[in-house]
């Protein structure tokens, strides 16, 4: 046990990197699907940029099919669009439709429809002698130079598509390719009368990923041992007059693959040659949509339409592959790509013709996967090495440079040699190694935070204990000198409440729990820390342990939410009175608020200390609570905390010389928020109230009396807590009107009680 916890920071953080090499080379599904994505973001921030080349799309798009009828057109008509496009200089055009069926308006096909009867078998002879569409298609497929297309399918094979010996040979260096390429048990070809009289014939197949993005297609494919090039090679190599395909894999001359059987690696047509996974598929380089890729099938027949201002221009045409295919939603030939949630499966065709022409590839080298884990060795061994001694947040930031440089390099390789080099997986893989050293490191703090807690919780305050569970260090006397708010809050009257519980003391225990407990809660909740509970009393302060900039503001709002918390303990208490059929008798608090520089630490002797603050303004805070009940209010306040928190309902009480201070003190009593305070009601209050105590401390009486009067009515309109204060100012009034005070008086009270 003694040498596992002596090693364990090493050997746990090791086991943690042997296992993400080994889900690095197993390669999850979870993992690829993680790492195209990045591949995916790579491609949406910096596209393959549009350039020309000499391909194109005629795409039956919605608003051909609206104008020219709905799909599938006669083969006629087909024929027809064949020709337009030679005349207008194609120089191959590639069907990525596949026409499986004999037309059905062709005359043929039209007298099966009809009934055997005599009135109809003179003119189903002269029909049947008429030329088949299909016939007319395929003579013209036979003049020009034209691809046709085929769909691979799992079903049975009902008839091979066209292909080797009739249309092209195939030539394998390296290992068979049979193994790796995608592989289907059949496929949907196009008519063979139509094949037959093609140049060219592919697969326009493509295999999404499991995410059901198109990111690869493929260039060959493979039924049962028959091999078949995608639409795209044939109307390449049909483009350039070859005749034969190289299929380069493993094995072959200047080909890597250090005795290993890696797949494919290239595949050449005429003086093309196009780099592939080992599967035979090739990453397509995306571009944004562009307009001048497509000319709309409607545009050939912009004459008879009725709409000449709006054909074609040959230029889109002469000298250029032509795919013919559809963006019709209705036709369901949408793929989703890294760039598009629907790109016609035509574009995609389009796209990958573009780039092979441009010589613009994405790869992922060969040399990826061995940098890839190399990178999570290197680092993840760094960390683990260094971890111990550096600590968590050095080591954080080894790791993230380190992830930072991997996707730096990433960018980098993508942005200027189009390579693909994974950074998110081997990062996440060292993230794992520095979370398990973490972890560790972690659960030995909490281990000596324990050993603190169980040491001292029998001594210290809860708050005190945490904090030297976190400082250790701070476990000494002394303090620090702070601007804090505090907070002193008694119940009145308790002597009173306590007599009804003179034979049931416990009663009396549950009933001060039931009311210190909302109140402290109002505390915590803003920030505040708990002092000290003394019998009925509250002790409380912010700014400390934890700085708070808005400590006066704080205690303000904590201040009154405690009055609201006690109205609501009252009426429930009512109601239980009612029920219990008892005398109510409610609980009433006062609060004294103060703002002012203390020392707050750990305060006692040698032996036992304990988490508190001393200074002149915590004197002062529990000197103004009990000032609350001397002049009939529910909050009062210090001016330092006033000037702090000049937003809410405040008004001054008087200028005050607390029991034990000579200094005079200028005291306020907290009514409201702000909200109160911004209230046409409180506004006029205030603003009479501000003149009344100059004038009553300049002696002149009988305006002050005026003024007592409408500060009266104006508090009974606002919020009504004032008729104890200026009852206290009237009766001072009678008084110094009998005995003036003496000729230096400056309106200062002397309090004779706390």
């Amino acid at each position: 046990m003694m040498i596992w916890r002596r090693w364990q920071h090493y050997l746990v953080p090791a086991i943690m990197l042997a296992l993400a090499l080994g889900v690095r080379l197993d390669q999850p599904q979870l993992l690829v699907t993680l790492q195209n994505r990045i591949f995916d973001t790579y491609q949406q921030i910096k596209p393959r940029s549009y350039e020309p080349v000499p391909v194109r799309i005629v795409d039956i798009d919605d608003e051909s099919l609206n104008a020219l009828g709905q799909w599938p057109w006669p083969r006629k008509q087909v024929a027809d669009l064949v020709v337009r496009l030679f005349n207008a200089g194609a120089a191959t055009v590639v069907f990525d439709i596949v026409f499986a069926e004999p037309d059905r308006t062709s005359p043929r096909e039209i007298v099966k429809l009809w009934p055997e009867l005599p009135a109809f078998q003179a003119l189903k002879d002269d029909l049947s002698g008429l030329p088949d569409n299909d016939e007319l298609l395929a003579e013209i497929i036979a003049q020009a130079p034209v691809v046709t297309g085929f769909a691979l399918v799992d079903g049975n094979v009902n008839r091979y598509p066209l292909g080797t010996p009739e249309k092209w040979g195939v030539a394998i260096a390296g290992d068979d390719p049979k193994a790796f390429l995608p592989s289907y048990r059949g496929a949907q070809p196009s008519l063979e009368v139509l094949e037959k009289a093609a140049s060219g014939n592919g697969s326009f197949n493509m295999v999404p990923d499991r995410d059901n993005l198109v990111r690869r297609v493929p260039t060959f494919v493979r039924i049962e041992d028959r091999l078949y090039p995608s639409l795209v090679l044939e109307a390449l190599r049909v483009a350039q007059g070859a005749s034969t395909y190289i299929l380069k894999g493993s094995g072959a001359n200047l080909e890597e693959s250090f005795g290993e059987h890696t797949g494919l690696n290239h595949v050449k047509v005429g003086r093309l040659e196009i780099p592939t996974d080992a599967n035979g598929q090739m990453w397509v380089h995306y571009t944004r949509p562009v307009p001048e890729r497509s000319v709309p099938v409607w545009k050939f027949y912009a004459e008879e339409l009725g709409r000449p201002d709006e054909t074609f221009d040959p230029a889109l045409i002469e000298g250029n592959i032509i795919f013919i295919g559809t963006s019709a939603a209705g036709l369901k030939d949408l793929r989703a790509t890294p760039l598009a949630a629907a790109l016609p499966g035509t574009e995609v065709h389009a796209q990958a013709t573009e780039q092979i022409l441009l010589d613009d590839f994405l790869e992922r080298p060969d040399w990826a996967d061995g940098a890839e884990l190399l990178f999570i060795l290197l680092l993840g061994i760094a960390l683990i090495v260094a971890l111990p001694y550096l600590g968590a947040a050095w080591c954080a930031v080894i790791g993230a440079a380190g992830a930072a440089g991997g996707i730096f390099f990433s960018w980098q390789m993508y942005d200027l040699a189009r390579l693909l080099v994974d950074p998110v997986v081997p990062a996440l893989s060292v993230l794992l190694v520095y979370l398990a050293s973490s972890l560790l490191n972690f659960l030995r703090s909490e281990r000596e935070k324990r050993q603190v807690r169980g040491a001292f919780s029998q001594y210290l305050s809860p708050a005190l204990v945490e904090q030297l569970a976190r400082q250790p260090e701070r476990l000494r006397l002394g303090g620090e000198t702070k601007e804090m708010t505090f907070l002193f809050c008694d119940v009145r009257g308790f002597t009173a409440i306590s007599e009804r519980f003179k034979g049931n003391p416990q009663g009396l225990t549950f009933l001060i729990n039931r009311l210190l407990t909302p109140l402290t809660a109002q505390i915590l909740q803003r920030e505040g820390t708990i002092d000290k509970y003394m019998g009925d009393c509250i002790m409380a302060f912010w700014n400390a342990p934890l700085d708070d900039a808005e400590h006066a503001r704080h205690a303000c709002v904590s201040a009154l939410a405690m009055m609201e918390a006690m109205r609501v303990l009252n009426a429930e208490r009512e109601e239980e009175a009612k029920a219990e059929q008892v005398p109510f008798l409610p609980l009433n608090v006062g609060i004294g608020l103060n703002t002012g520089a203390c020392v707050v630490g750990n305060m006692g002797s040698d032996q036992r200390f304990d988490y508190s603050v001393l200074g002149d303004a915590v004197n002062l805070a529990s000197r103004l609570e009990g000032q609350s009940k001397n002049y009939g209010v529910d909050i009062v306040v210090g001016d330092s905390t006033r000037q702090q928190a000049s937003d809410f309902a405040v008004l001054e009480l008087d200028r005050i010389a607390v029991k034990g201070k000579s200094e005079a003190e200028t005291i306020h009593c907290l009514l409201g928020d702000s909200g109160l305070a911004e209230s046409d009601a409180f506004r006029a209050h205030a603003e009479r109230h501000e003149v009344l105590l100059p004038t009553y401390r300049s002696q002149q009486w009988a305006d002050a009396r005026r003024l007592l009067d409408e500060c009266r009515k104006l508090d009974a309109a606002c919020t009504g807590k004032l008729a104890a204060l200026y009852d206290m100012y009237e009766a001072r009034i009678d008084d110094y009107e009998k005995n003036p005070p003496p000729a230096d008086w400056d309106g200062v009270y002397v309090a004779t009680s706390k």
